[in-house]
């Protein structure tokens, strides 16, 4: 294994990078197993749940690319606002094949949060469905008029219809590695969303990378609760499966005990998930009753990963435990832990970078690169980095250097071996009196804790030290919530006082990103506003 000084990886150039297309993707999936199972509505109702084969896909993908040439040019913009509908995949295809770009939607947005998205993308079109959660065809209506770029509205509702309605032999446009195929919003954990520019050879060299890091097989079964909005769930479950000619299973929306139920039902040897959703379906009363000896590898990422419960999942699973590194902006994944690590790296590292990805390691003031394990900014080049965030060139300069290194915000450091860890974002680093504390550390203690379901660290102002160090639990449900001296002294039993909380609040709940990531930026400013002052 290569053994590094400095905080640098080079690109493994031993696997190419394939000039390939989201639509190529199912066209060669197609081709080599039409017959093949490829994807199952993950919906509540078993009688439900629909099936496709790769051929069959194929067909009403080009179907739907037809029907979206008629109504709009390549490189137009058309924006996808649902759940995890089979048809959200198929128009997915549907949209690379007609050169499209899809501009994904969270469907919890709210009206003005739905125009913003809609007027920043410029979008020509939106599919969506009438209602899921909250009125969504209501919103539309009343936002529409301040949305003057948008001229086409299609419900999932009349899929049908707007398949019906394609010409018998339009001719498809030629689509390149190098077309942008997604613009996907940033979650939006510290603040206003950025959409970035995702073009056809990330999204797929990328999912492929990380299947075969993980051994998806042919007709193995994927389980991915991950909302399609999110580059984990249309990119890697979407994209990572048809490269391996596996069975995609997008689940409507995460609920544990759906979620149990598919494993089972559908034989899944994979499954994935935001931390949060493995804390829910370990509690869950359906989990100790369910036959999950199919399942082989739970993978998670997209948020911190306790290693606690890293090694719980492994333990009543009897699974081996892929944690998965990456942001939006490339494509999403950079690193990912590999399934013959030692359980010691496949819990407490996030593995090694992808082939063909470029890591550093740099501080995050004058950009120079770090000596071997120490904490500096995280920086990626390579094939996977996105074009930019759309129509924000500013935003794109600050986040992508000249050199081409995506800066991205995130603390961590590498050891000798080329293993990334992560210690948090640059902006919820604490730093108490001059000295430096990472979230991370604070919150994997408490997560040991066997009173504590969840936990998040964050500074709030103090006027003797600058910052201070505020936690936020969430106790085990059906069980007494831990005092905060209990808590205190556990912690001190483990860490330097200075690390230790010197607040505690007690929470039921997170606010979370659509993607599973806890807010803290509202967590700090509601702490704040509650401060006697």
């Amino acid at each position: 294994m290569t053994m590094v000084a400095m905080s640098y990886w080079p690109a493994d150039t031993s696997e190419p990078v394939l000039e390939t297309t989201v639509g190529g993707v199912l066209r060669t999936a197609a081709e080599a197993g039409p017959d093949m199972l490829a994807m199952v509505a993950g919906v509540p109702d078993p009688n439900g749940r629909r099936r496709w084969t790769y051929a069959e896909l194929l067909t009403e993908a080009e179907q739907a690319a037809r029907a979206l040439t008629a109504r709009f040019a390549p490189g137009e913009r058309v924006a996808v606002w649902a759940p995890n509908l089979p048809e959200w995949v198929i128009l997915e295809y549907g949209a690379a094949l007609a050169g499209l770009v899809l501009v994904t939607v969270n469907p919890a947005l709210r009206p003005a949060e739905l125009a913003y998205v809609l007027n920043q993308s410029g979008a020509a079109g939106i599919f969506l469905v009438p209602e899921f959660r909250s009125p969504m065809a209501e919103f539309l209506a009343e936002v529409r008029p301040a949305v003057p770029a948008l001229r086409e509205v299609v419900l999932f509702t009349e899929w049908a219809d707007f398949l019906a309605t394609a010409p018998a032999r339009a001719v498809l446009p030629e689509v390149s590695a190098d077309d942008i195929a997604q613009i996907q919003y940033t979650s939006g954990t510290t603040g206003f969303p950025k959409g970035a520019e995702l073009h056809h050879r990330g999204l797929t060299n990328n999912a492929r990378f990380w299947a075969e890091r993980i051994a998806v097989q042919p007709g193995e079964v994927y389980v991915n609760p991950m909302p399609l909005f999110h580059a984990a769930g249309c990119g890697m479950g979407v994209l990572g499966a048809a490269q391996r000619l596996a069975v995609h299973v997008p689940v409507l929306a995460f609920d544990p005990a759906l979620v149990l139920e598919l494993l089972e039902s559908e034989r899944a040897a994979f499954f994935g998930g935001v931390p949060t959703m493995m804390i829910a379906m370990l509690g869950h009363p359906d989990f100790d009753r369910r036959d999950l000896s199919c399942l082989r590898v739970a993978v998670s990422g997209g948020a911190p990963v306790p290693a606690e419960l890293v090694r719980r999942v492994e333990e009543r699973l009897g699974v081996q435990f892929s944690i998965v590194f990456g942001t939006t902006e490339c494509s999403p994944l950079l690193t990912v832990v590999e399934l013959d690590d030692s359980a010691q790296d496949r819990a407490g590292t996030l593995g090694l970078p992808l082939p063909q990805t470029e890591i550093k390691i740099a501080d995050a003031a004058t950009g120079d690169l770090l000596p071997v394990s120490q904490a500096g900014e995280l920086c990626a080049r390579g094939y996977l980095v996105m074009r930019g965030y759309h129509d924000a060139p500013e935003a794109t300069a600050i986040a992508i250097d000249a050199e081409g290194w995506y800066h991205t915000g995130d603390v961590a450091s590498l050891d000798d071996r080329g293993y990334l860890r992560i210690e948090g974002r640059i902006k919820d680093m604490i730093i108490r009196g001059g000295e430096n504390i990472y979230p991370r550390e604070i919150e994997d203690v408490l997560f040991d804790h066997p009173a504590v379901a969840e936990a998040a660290v964050v500074g709030v102002p103090d006027q003797q030290w600058g910052e201070v160090v505020a936690a936020f639990v969430r106790p085990v449900p059906g069980r007494p919530a831990p005092a905060p001296e209990e808590l205190r002294a556990y912690c001190r039993e483990r860490l330097a006082p200075y690390k230790t909380p010197l607040y505690w609040v007690f929470v039921d709940a997170f606010p979370m990103t659509p993607s599973g990531k806890i807010q803290k930026f509202r967590l700090r400013e509601g702490f704040t506003q509650n401060q006697p002052g």
